[in-house]
């Protein structure tokens, strides 16, 4: 080994499920080690929203070439958090526009004065356009909010003597237009006896409110100038042993060792490699599993915007998750957006699967699909893949919620998102969920299996309960025959108002919610032994969502509150699910209660 050249390290961590390639650059979750260091960001930054009426003045007087509050006032606003909700100024409510961000920093001395230290920028989220600057100096900008982004910032802070405090100023645009992910419209309102000069809303077209700022962590990690920029694991079983071949990125010379070590969930090293790709065999293996799923039938069953996936908050994230145990539950889907980092490692660690889906949502509008818009959503594809194509959680990719998939512009935009995400993840099946009609669906033959959203006796059909078996076995039988493939039924449920009680069962009751998901059980069930393969419903907890008379204080489907407290059909599911969860994992036996058996109270 020549002189000078480094030593790399790649714990790959436990056995885990297929993964991508092809991918060009790494988005590593950043972690400490020997040769590595973080310095997490979170906590109260300078926060100024710029209200001018061309939003630009923030350019235009250059705020980011000296420190926010010498331009104007400022106010402080956590990180990481959603800026509409944290402020008593309703203008900050619905704001669309720029707002500025800013935070001083004190960096070790090493970091500044260790030319063999990169320094290294990271922003978990910001929704949704993001320009960056370093001491005023422009280092990054990113499109499209929910996912990481991050630059190397070394050479602004090796700069001779140790700079007194690094300056990061973050401008964050959240307005959504025809050729962002999610796309918006922005609607100027011209009647001057209505309306001021210059008036504009912002329109969206999906049912969720457009919480928006720096949602994830901002920190600050380092790395050995020859560093470990990704690794790729993809695996196989060969009769009982894993097989697991990886591929080694490395950055910054060509002149190194490296050496790979294989840790199970105690971190003993159970196989060894060298090089920067190969193949580690595990006698013995033990699989990563699904909880409470047994090898035959596989069936999925949950909840849908299971958790707070915007933003990041550990205790919020540790409650549901102890909330989706005591269900019994074993899946979700990350509606409408990727969630924090930190939620697909907890899928990882309980065994819940994922289907991960992109900002592929409010997609309704014919404009929505052009060259740009298509540039863009693969790119996100791009984004989403990278950062969670090692987590075995993730079983599925999702491109799409509810696209207008009827139309022929939108049947070559979903063939070419789905073909490819397919070409840089070969091992996982793709999908989007449909709400279009099955003989129209453009989309449809894309998919390897097919996700459905339907709301019968809710949106149409206002309280017959009685004709949801009849229509959903119709649902799924057209869907088969025309396509053969599985099916999800990724959306189904009804609004209630906890609290509101009424026999018979009328619309907005626990009664009535408790009522239709029953119907829904006993239609799932003529069908869930055949080829449907799953059931989510809609959703894990009520949440916010734009203002309308059909949404008090937003979106009420869920089974939970906002507060995280049961409604009737809570209940109603847990039986459920640990009654599948009992008849999949012996299936030769009679169903028993195991509730507290492999649950978080013993």
């Amino acid at each position: 080994m020549a002189r000078g050249s480094a030593v790399a390290w790649a714990a790959l961590g436990p056995l885990l499920w297929g993964c991508a390639l092809g991918l060009q650059g790494g988005m590593l979750y950043p972690q400490e080690s020997p040769s590595r260091e973080c310095k997490e960001l979170d906590g109260l930054w300078s926060f100024r929203a710029d209200f001018s009426d061309n939003r630009r003045r923030g350019f235009e007087e250059q705020w980011y070439r000296r420190p926010l509050w010498e331009s104007g006032p400022t106010v402080d606003m956590p990180v990481p958090s959603s800026f509409n909700d944290i402020s008593q100024d309703w203008r900050l409510r619905h704001f669309v526009g720029w707002v500025w961000y800013e935070r001083e920093v004190i960096l070790p001395e090493r970091w500044t004065q260790d030319l063999r230290t990169r320094v290294v920028l990271r922003i978990g989220s910001a929704h949704s356009y993001a320009i960056v600057w370093v001491n005023g100096v422009d280092t990054l900008e990113h499109e499209g909010g929910y996912l990481p982004f991050e630059a190397d910032i070394s050479n602004l802070v090796q700069v001779g003597p140790l700079p007194s405090r690094l300056r990061i100023t973050i401008a964050i645009n959240n307005t959504l237009t025809p050729t962002t992910l999610p796309p918006g419209t922005i609607q100027y309102l011209t009647d001057t006896s209505k309306y001021p000069k210059g008036y504009f809303v912002q329109n969206t077209y999906f049912d969720f409110f457009n919480y928006a700022g720096l949602q994830r962590s901002v920190l600050l990690y380092t790395t050995p100038t020859t560093y470990i920029d990704d690794i790729t694991v993809t695996t196989s079983v060969e009769q009982d042993s894993g097989l697991v071949n990886y591929q080694i990125s490395v950055k910054g010379s060509n002149l190194f060792k490296l050496e790979v070590r294989l840790l199970d969930a105690e971190n003993k090293v159970v196989a060894n490699g060298t090089g920067t790709q190969g193949q580690l065999k595990v006698p013995g293996v033990s699989l990563w599993w699904p909880y409470l799923m047994h090898e035959r039938p596989a069936y999925l069953y949950s909840l849908e915007v299971m958790i707070r996936g915007k933003g990041f908050d550990w205790p919020l994230l540790v409650k549901d998750f102890n909330l989706l145990r005591w269900l019994g539950a074993n899946a979700f889907r990350t509606s409408h957006y990727p969630y924090a980092e930190e939620v697909m490692q907890m899928c990882d660690r309980y065994g819940i699967v994922v289907i991960d889906e992109c900002p592929g949502v409010g997609l309704a509008l014919p404009q929505f699909f052009n060259n740009v818009s298509l540039h863009h959503h693969m790119q996100v594809m791009e984004e989403v893949v990278r950062r969670d194509k090692n987590h075995p959680a993730v079983v599925m990719w999702s491109v799409a919620n509810e696209p207008a998939s009827h139309l022929e512009s939108a049947g070559y935009y979903l063939k070419m998102v789905i073909a490819h995400t397919k070409s840089l993840d070969p091992s996982r099946p793709v999908t989007f969920v449909s709400n279009s009609n099955y003989a129209a669906d453009k989309g449809a033959p894309y998919v390897d299996v097919i996700c459905l959203n339907s709301y019968y006796s809710w949106y149409h059909d206002y309280g017959h309960l009685e004709l949801i078996q009849l229509q959903l076995a119709t649902q799924f039988e057209n869907w088969y025959k025309k396509y053969q493939k599985p099916i999800i039924q990724s959306e189904y449920g009804a609004e209630t108002i906890a609290g509101f009680h009424q026999d018979p069962p009328l619309m907005f009751t626990e009664e009535y919610q408790k009522s239709l998901l029953e119907q829904y059980h006993l239609g799932l069930d003529q069908k869930r032994r055949k080829y449907v393969v799953g059931e989510l419903i809609w959703n894990f907890a009520d949440f916010m969502t734009e203002q309308s008379p059909t949404r008090v204080l937003g979106n009420k489907k869920g089974i939970f509150t906002r507060q995280r407290q049961p409604k009737s059909a809570a209940f109603l599911l847990r039986e459920r699910y640990w009654k599948i969860a009992n008849e999949t994992r012996y299936p030769h036996s009679v169903a028993k209660s195991q509730c507290l058996e492999n649950s978080l109270f013993t």
